[in-house]
């Protein structure tokens, strides 16, 4: 068991860390993507993350969940893992823009607002509202900035994807604060994973070649996107829907991209601009419509 004083401390900071640690996920991926089909990346990271969670368990001595709830931990897993990022890379890989893509899954906040409304009964103010749509308009400043779209054909497979990646993120979030109280964390993420370890190999060797260069750069990636991805970030982002509503949580996600760009201007040299800079204000400030407290 986590000493509450832990835990209360984990709570507060743990909205910080998943942003900053979930946006480096845009830039591994550059690093990494070179030199290794996209779904093989995901496998091979998959059965990585899955020897780390085992040794984990062994040593925290994690307790063992049913088997009903290892089946919801899977559930979770093909949707929050698997179909986010196998659709995010497929639309990638089938010609959609790195930045158009993640405009399209910028909407998450607000599906899931809508799911929690509908499935939940999580109700919102009406500034919370507003900053869910703030937040969106500061994403799509920050993302269309310097993005040029008019000649891109983008194919009805590439926003199929897009959109399973959409749906996956937003269902699986409010399946596991539905059916995923009450389960180790360690444990439960060895099961999410098991089951989009199985979807990527499925992927990859139906649609892929395993043809892999071992870069520096591959290898550096790939033990980031481990350990600083799918294992801390993920432990993050359960303990924050386990916590908190789905939408508060949710929203939370209107601040990746801006910190993405900031990422890849610093490490790529890509441009931005004071307008870009002002829709990363006004998302920063949509979120804080959103989590706030309402005033007593």
């Amino acid at each position: 068991m986590i000493n509450p004083s832990l835990s209360i401390l984990i709570t507060r900071w743990a909205p910080l860390m998943f942003v900053l640690l979930w946006s480096t996920g845009f830039i591994g991926a550059k690093f990494a993507l070179p030199f290794i089909e996209p779904f093989n990346l995901l496998f091979i990271r998959m059965l990585a993350t899955l020897v780390v969670f085992a040794i984990l368990i062994k040593i925290f001595r994690a307790s063992k969940i049913t088997p009903i709830q290892s089946i919801h931990q899977m559930v979770v897993g093909s949707l929050v893992h698997a179909a986010y990022l196998g659709g995010v890379f497929a639309a990638i890989k089938l010609q959609m823009p790195a930045g158009l893509a993640a405009l399209l899954v910028g909407l998450q906040p607000l599906l899931t607002a809508l799911m929690g409304f509908t499935f939940l009964s999580e109700r919102l103010s009406f500034k919370q509202w507003l900053g869910l749509l703030l937040g969106l308009l500061g994403v799509c400043i920050v993302l269309l900035q310097g993005q040029n779209l008019e000649n891109v054909n983008i194919s009805m497979a590439a926003l199929l994807a897009v959109t399973v990646s959409l749906f996956g993120i937003s269902v699986g979030t409010m399946y596991q604060k539905r059916y995923g109280v009450g389960v180790n964390l360690l444990t439960g993420s060895f099961f999410q994973y098991l089951a989009t370890a199985i979807w990527m190999g499925l992927l990859t060797f139906t649609f892929e070649h395993q043809e892999i260069i071992w870069h520096p750069h591959l290898i550096g990636a790939l033990i980031w996107l481990v350990f600083g991805l799918s294992i801390i970030a993920i432990l993050l982002l359960m303990h924050m829907i386990h916590e908190g509503k789905t939408t508060q949580v949710a929203s939370y996600f209107y601040l990746v991209p801006p910190v993405t760009a900031i990422e890849a201007w610093w490490l790529f040299d890509e441009s931005l601009t004071p307008i870009a800079i002002a829709g990363m204000l006004i998302a920063i400030y949509g979120v804080y419509l959103v989590i706030k407290k309402a005033a007593t």
